[in-house]
């Protein structure tokens, strides 16, 4: 594999690093899990998108710069490296919009990503619910046909960024009698302010709503927010989840970032003679690196397919392995003394659970890369 960098590659990153050079607020921006970090956080990404830096893989149509995967990998690497704050369109960017790309209409991209870039409006996904959540086929929520579109009515939990988003994607059930439960689901996408949805935060460890329930209660939607056809969103989501479990949701420059500040941390933290510690430490320096050339080859092997389920188990168990150190590092009150750490702690937490938890990803591993016969559930 070649991993050097052309000029124009070089060019890019030096053009990324001097612009975050100088916009990266000075200070971290409140918890983007509170009403005022949304806040903050949505202007970051109207700032961002005033420069093009929103979405540099997109078309230049939609606000991006076009530059492809290798690029916005470069781009990624610059941005965490800079201490940028996290992004809160997510969502939207790297779940709802490769999936537009694949499956929406051009009128749908050109209608909903341009507000999506600038961080005018924000996107919750609302998949999981009360009894379909890693098995998501499950899923009981309804949508009904209606003159000019569907009406929706059901209920969905963990829904990321639903307690201050703007709108929501998620796959409901159109057609009760498919014979399968992966049948007979169609994909749309509605607003979260719309009359009979009712939106209840659930509070994270550490008290803050990084998480929403969902009430639907005869929601309209039109028929222009069906993604795809209807009855088929099962293979549409299935496209998302790769999206989601593969290469964008966690990308490398995050991690190698997070590396490189735990050595720090080790530097004026760590105790020479304490060896076990120290070799935590270089675990997560190695990981990084690997995760970083791992995805370098996924990125010229697209689309990933199951390989997508490697790229999950990884990444999760790495950042809670990271955070985890970081805190050993700091000794009992690391919770309490350093809210970087801790925080991403909490949020590490939750890492093999979302984007389908890591033991049906082991499932997926096994029968479809390893060829293993399937096991009971």
């Amino acid at each position: 594999m070649d991993l050097s960098y052309t000029r124009t590659e070089e060019a890019f990153r030096a053009e990324a690093r001097e612009w975050l050079r100088e916009h990266v607020p000075a200070e971290p921006l409140p918890s983007l899990e509170t009403a005022e970090g949304f806040a903050a956080h949505r202007a970051w990404e109207a700032e961002l998108a005033a420069a093009r830096w929103s979405v540099v893989s997109w078309p230049e149509a939609y606000g991006g710069r076009g530059v492809g995967l290798a690029r916005w990998l470069l781009f990624e690497e610059e941005y965490w490296a800079a201490g940028a704050p996290g992004r809160v369109s997510q969502n939207g960017v790297q779940l709802l919009a490769p999936t537009l790309f694949d499956h929406g209409t051009a009128e749908q991209r050109a209608r909903v990503l341009p507000s999506m870039a600038t961080g005018e409006t924000i996107w919750a996904q609302a998949w999981s619910e009360p009894e379909a959540g890693s098995d998501l086929a499950s899923l009981t929520s309804r949508a009904v046909r209606t003159d000019g579109g569907w009406l929706l009515s059901g209920q969905k939990t963990w829904s990321s960024r639903a307690a201050f988003a703007d709108r929501a994607f998620g796959i409901f059930r159109s057609d009760p009698d498919a014979d399968r439960p992966h049948r007979g689901l169609t994909y749309l996408m509605f607003d979260l302010r719309a009359p009979g949805v009712t939106v209840r935060p659930i509070g994270r460890l550490d008290g803050k709503p990084a998480f929403a329930e969902l009430f639907l209660d005869g929601v309209f939607v039109p028929d222009e927010d069906v993604i795809g056809e209807p009855g088929q969103g099962w293979r549409i989501a299935m496209s998302t989840t790769g999206n989601e479990r593969g290469l964008m949701l966690r990308s490398p420059g995050r991690f190698l970032a997070a590396a490189d500040r735990l050595v720090r941390l080790w530097e004026t933290e760590g105790e020479p003679a304490d060896s076990a510690l120290r070799d935590r430490v270089a675990d997560a320096v190695i990981g990084a690196r690997a995760y970083q050339l791992f995805t370098a080859g996924a990125a010229a092997r697209l689309p990933t397919g199951a390989e997508s389920s490697l790229n999950k188990v990884f990444w999760s168990e790495y950042d809670l392995a990271l955070h985890e150190t970081a805190l050993d590092l700091l000794g009992a009150d690391g919770e309490l003394t350093d809210g970087a750490w801790a925080e991403g702690y909490v949020f590490s937490l939750a890492g093999p659970l979302y984007a389908g938890t890591n033991e049906i990803q082991r499932d997926i591993i096994a029968e479809r890369l390893l060829g293993l016969p399937k096991g009971r559930r």
